[in-house]
């Protein structure tokens, strides 16, 4: 049996232009056969912008210095991953008291996670966006404090990994996708790139 997907993007070639392993991971356990491309930038985004308009944004953003070198039929995935919480983005911590500080906040509470994916090709750019309600049990200072020093989890917006330690003992809900919040909405991804080589 051929994976339907893999089946449909013979002669074209797929570009993850991150450099997350879990992103890389995502796409590995799809099936699909892709390189790693990571491009930097800098990831500033206009103060205006809400929610999924961040994510959109600087996912669109990560795309922008493939565009002169793509090439017909090449695809190029990018993403960006939004911690949302009371009218506020928490991005990735600077440091041990910035993290400390969002999971505080993040402590007892509902948050919305917002993972943004757009596809580049020579022709033409689709982005889509999927949110995913997470709701943390309340922390103890000593909680959060071992859990920054065993994960230093300062690569991931709201300055935690769900698949790590604290989302094992501090999650008490979910509402979406999963992979959504471990950075890749990997239902949208298939769904994304079927239509597109249709």
């Amino acid at each position: 049996m051929t994976n339907p997907l893999q089946e449909k993007l013979k002669g074209y070639k797929l570009i993850l232009g991150s450099g997350s392993p879990r992103r890389k991971m995502f796409l590995e356990e799809m099936g699909l056969d892709f390189e790693v491309r990571p491009k930097s930038v800098e990831e500033i985004y206009p103060n205006h912008l809400q929610g999924k308009e961040i994510s959109n944004f600087l996912a669109e953003l990560k795309a922008s210095p493939f565009k002169l070198e793509l090439k017909p039929k090449e695809i190029v995935v990018t993403s960006d991953t939004v911690v949302w919480h009371k009218g506020v983005s928490l991005a990735k911590a600077a440091g041990r008291e910035e993290a400390f500080y969002m999971l505080h906040t993040l402590s007892g509470d509902w948050h919305e996670v917002i993972t943004s994916v757009c596809f580049t090709t020579l022709e033409a750019q689709k982005t889509v966006s999927c949110t995913t309600l997470v709701k943390f049990m309340e922390f103890t200072d000593e909680e959060i404090n071992y859990y920054i020093e065993i994960c230093q989890p300062f690569d991931k917006a709201g300055a935690y990994g769900i698949q790590e330690w604290i989302g094992m003992i501090g999650i008490s809900e979910i509402k979406g996708s999963y992979t959504n919040v471990v950075g890749l909405p990997t239902h949208l991804v298939y769904k994304t790139l079927m239509d597109m080589v249709s």
